[in-house]
């Protein structure tokens, strides 16, 4: 009688339209206008960092620039799950 090994599995991997680096540099270069939140789907908050960049003279943007370091200190499978599964709204 033969015993096969056990199969290890490998963790899951975040498939290919993972848009962490992308959205990460947009965040930091164009955070005010909200453009890493419309490509990840989420119109609304796009919008909403845009009216805070226009009422706050532009100092709003600095939310997007901390987003955009957040989602580049993330792993690919941690920001998947966080901002493309959960469609997580703010930081």
């Amino acid at each position: 009688m033969s015993t096969v090994p056990p199969v290890l599995a490998a963790p899951p991997q975040p498939p290919a339209e993972n848009k962490r680096v992308l959205c990460g540099v947009l965040g930091i270069l164009l955070g005010g206008l909200g453009i890493h939140r419309f490509l990840l789907g989420d119109a609304k908050g796009g919008i909403i960092r845009i009216v805070i960049t226009l009422v706050t003279c532009g100092f709003g943007s600095i939310l997007g620039l901390i987003e955009g370091i957040i989602y580049l200190t993330k792993s690919d499978q941690e920001f998947y799950q966080t901002y493309q599964v959960e469609k997580k709204a703010w930081f």
